[in-house]
């Protein structure tokens, strides 16, 4: 789902926010075994963010998850720029 800009926010108790993390949206399937992560777009992320692959490892099979890969710096705070150029404080956190 893609963000779209507005200058006023919906108001009413029909409407719930989310935190917008600035990082790569993703699914992480676990099947067979094995956890993969998928872009948006179906790039394989599995290998470029393997610690996220290691931490999701005991889910139960036919497990499927959407969320967003995030790099955090040193006081916690989402940089989009840390994760393009491989953060090391990177984690996934899943939408409801």
């Amino acid at each position: 789902m893609l963000l779209l800009r507005t200058d006023k926010l919906p108001e009413g108790d029909g409407w719930q926010y989310e935190v917008k993390f600035d990082g790569y949206r993703a699914l992480a399937i676990k099947s067979g075994g094995a956890v993969r992560l998928r872009s948006r777009n179906d790039k394989d992320f599995t290998k470029r963010y393997s610690g996220v692959v290691a931490a999701l490892a005991g889910l139960p099979d036919e497990t499927v998850i959407d969320g967003e890969v995030v790099a955090l710096d040193a006081s916690g705070k989402p940089v989009f720029s840390l994760l393009q150029n491989g953060g090391t404080d990177v984690h996934f956190y899943a939408f409801d």
